[in-house]
């Protein structure tokens, strides 16, 4: 490698440590599209082509979409959860709640014995936001504010890897649970027994009642999925 090319790579590199600190710190929020190639390159200081190398890196890796005519999209905050998100677009519905099941029934188990007053008064106010939109009607919010009620859910583990791994898994989620709203949230399924379980300390309690919110989906789903088409 010439040294010009080391320094080309060096630099694309910078530039692609950029894009990404944009990402991750929700400067560019998730389904935003970013700037153009030409305002970038003037915002960093380098040529169109640089970007352009640092753009197709982040695309292959899943952080950004590009659309042709349109322009490029965040459709992931890490590499982690842009590749979920490839794989779960191949997934099957009961194999992505399967793994979904695992991950926040062992999450509520967790936060029971280990949450703090402060997350208790998380998960409240989430369960209070996801019962509003419910109420209002929401599909979008919905989705939404159901996946924070279980971010707080999982955030109360104090668990780092788990924390970190369900919210790339939850990222890549929001396009699956939103595609089988219609299926698998026609009906409200409360998940206050897990805030009070969790409340209360009782392991037991948050597993069971996590397992019960998750089968009733499972059951949902199987369902939708026989009728005929």
């Amino acid at each position: 490698m010439s040294l010009r090319t080391a320094q080309r790579a060096s630099l694309v590199d910078q530039v692609i440590d950029q894009l990404k600190e944009q990402i991750v710190s929700n400067s560019w929020q998730m389904n935003a599209k970013i700037p153009t190639e030409t305002v970038l390159a003037e915002q960093l200081g380098v040529g169109r082509n640089t970007v352009r190398e640092a753009v197709r890196a982040l695309t292959h890796a899943g952080l950004l979409e590009c659309r042709q005519g349109d322009g490029t999209y965040v459709r992931a905050t890490s590499e982690l959860s842009g590749a979920m998100l490839r794989r779960l677009r191949a997934a099957e519905q009961l194999e992505i709640l399967e793994v979904r099941r695992a991950l926040e029934v062992e999450a509520a188990r967790l936060a029971a014995t280990r949450r703090t007053d402060d997350d208790i008064a998380a998960i409240e106010t989430a369960l209070a936001a996801r019962e509003q939109a419910w109420e209002l009607g929401e599909p979008n919010g919905f989705v939404e504010a159901d996946l924070a009620f279980h971010i707080a859910v999982v955030q109360a583990t104090h668990n780092r890897v788990l924390i970190e791994l369900y919210e790339d898994f939850s990222t890549a989620l929001r396009a699956s649970i939103t595609a089988a709203g219609t299926s698998i949230n026609s009906s409200y399924i409360p998940h206050d027994a897990i805030a009070r379980a969790i409340a209360a300390g009782d392991a037991s309690a948050a597993e069971r009642a996590g397992h019960a919110c998750m089968e009733h989906i499972l059951i949902a789903l199987t369902e939708a999925q026989e009728l005929p088409s």
